[in-house]
């Protein structure tokens, strides 16, 4: 899967002298949290709503509601969009967005095409693929499990659910306890609960959650 698979676009981008007024106005108008800012056809800042909301006057402040609005109308984009932006390509694997983005500690990335914004890639967009690579709004049994980190244990449990007439809706792994096991997380169908419990167990040296997902 690619970040130009998954990416949202078209985007929607602003341009650096727009006031900060007329920025969050078009945020809330659109349901974005942030916006690339484009100058003569050229990527030069990001901004995003929590940009905007700092550069806006405390509501403890004295000041009057025509002075804010004065003092309001004469910062612009320009003034509080982060200039050193962190992008990403369409060809990149999302996986590595994902990484960029955590290590990075930003929600979202511009995404590059023959250099030119082509769309933005957003948390949001990753908590979609993640709900359906676990399989978040299917129906099955769903399992966590350690499994011995030996060539060849997860096809032999793959095997045993798909003999007992098993189909895997979903499966990810990740860390176990220690370097000898795995944590696997899948989900199944076309068996119960019981079925699924007494397939595996010859398979793992624990089941840490088995429970029914009813959606």
């Amino acid at each position: 899967m690619l970040v130009g698979d998954r990416m949202s676009h078209p985007v929607i981008t602003i341009s650096p002298g727009l006031p900060i007024t007329e920025a969050l106005n078009l945020m809330r108008k659109e349901h974005i949290r942030r916006m690339p800012v484009i100058e003569d056809g050229e990527l030069v800042g990001i901004i995003s709503d929590k940009d905007l909301l700092n550069a806006s006057p405390s509501p403890a402040t004295s000041l009057s509601i025509w002075e804010m609005n004065y003092l309001l109308s004469k910062i612009t984009v320009d003034d509080v969009m982060t200039r050193e932006v962190s992008t990403i390509s369409t060809d990149t694997p999302i996986e590595e967005a994902a990484r960029i983005m955590t290590d990075n500690k930003v929600g979202g990335l511009p995404v590059m095409k023959n250099e030119r914004v082509v769309g933005i890639i957003t948390e949001t967009d990753l908590f979609k693929i993640f709900l359906e690579l676990m399989g978040a709004r299917d129906l099955g049994v769903r399992v966590t499990a350690l499994v011995p980190d030996k060539v060849g244990e997860l096809a032999a449990l793959a095997k045993a659910i798909a003999e007992a007439g098993g189909n895997f809706v979903s499966f990810g792994q990740t860390a176990g306890e220690d370097p000898s096991n795995r944590a696997v997380t899948f989900k199944v169908t076309g068996i119960d609960e019981d079925q699924v419990r007494a397939v595996i167990e010859p398979h793992v040296e624990d089941i840490e959650d088995i429970r029914t997902s009813s959606s």
